[in-house]
């Protein structure tokens, strides 16, 4: 049984529904829909394996059997197969393209949100690379599951999470430091409060105003570090969490690391990710 969460299930379902519709005409057509069989997904591409758990559970919904035979998160190769789903052939050509969807979706984030953390780590072990709310309507959680198979962070998934203070926040209340104090005067001790700060003074504005988190938006690898710097020079680093954010990819990810941040986030991890390559190949068993 699968252990996704029962509101997945249902977006699963959505989706089945969005493909299938009414049925299969090709298959009815072809009169292909008594005989049993195996449907085989293999990778085509190398990349880090991830959506077999949604795949499996599509299985399972259409009252088909499954067989997962790699891990997510393990590095697969071309031609390698991934998953087995066993029963009546016609209803494994109906999950056909909708696993394959989410699987290639699902396994080129992982795979990119990888690849950038081993970069980003290169510059310091202990960065964490996060995810943003750059997402796919309607895909978000899949997205966001990618990245933490691929090493990543999902951060906040939806706008409840926690407190963050944007500039247009800041803007309309006046000052990050009275933003961060509102903020803290209203909301549960449970909840972190980040505040996105535009330069260095608003930055030391915003941790002494009681700020948990500091997002420096669109500073460069240099300004970063500047920022690290004087708040460490002035006692206040160990107070917060230095988060950089705005461009960041595979390009800039390790400079960024290295020069003070504890979190990178980027949206590339779920808006540029390019699908990893999977199909799938039915054998009848049984006609």
């Amino acid at each position: 049984m699968t252990d996704l969460p029962p509101e997945i299930i249902e977006r699963l379902k959505d989706f089945l529904d969005e493909d299938i519709r009414t049925g299969d005409l090709t298959t009815s057509i072809l009169g292909t829909h008594d005989g049993k069989g195996v449907g085989t997904f293999y990778a085509k591409s190398k990349s880090v394996l991830a959506g077999i758990k949604e795949a499996a559970a599509i299985a399972e919904i259409m009252g088909l059997e499954s067989e997962v035979l790699v891990s997510e998160g393990s590095w697969v190769d071309k031609k390698q197969p991934v998953l087995r789903v066993m029963g009546k052939a016609s209803i494994i050509l109906q999950i056909e393209r909708v696993c394959l969807n989410i699987i290639m979706r699902m396994s080129g984030a992982a795979t990119k949100t990888h690849n950038m953390l081993k970069l980003a780590r290169k510059g310091n072990p202990k960065v964490r690379v996060a995810a943003t709310r750059k997402t796919t309507p309607g895909f978000r959680f899949f997205e966001k599951r990618a990245v933490q198979v691929g090493g990543g962070d999902p951060h906040r998934y939806a706008l409840d999470d926690m407190i963050l203070i944007k500039n247009n926040h800041i803007s309309v209340i006046g000052s990050a430091e009275e933003a961060v104090k509102a903020a803290r005067e209203r909301v549960s001790f449970t909840k972190k409060v980040s505040c996105e700060v535009r330069d260095i003074d608003e930055c030391i504005a915003a941790v002494e105003a009681g700020a948990d988190i500091i997002l420096l938006d669109n500073f460069s690898p240099d300004e970063v570090a500047k920022a690290h710097k004087k708040l460490n020079e002035m006692g206040l680093r160990d107070r917060i969490i230095l988060e950089a954010s705005g461009g960041i990819d595979e390009s800039s990810v390790e400079d960024y690391a290295k020069n003070g941040a504890d979190v990178l986030s980027s949206g590339a991890l779920t808006h540029s990710y390019i699908a990893s390559d999977f199909n799938m190949l039915l054998e009848l068993t049984e006609k």
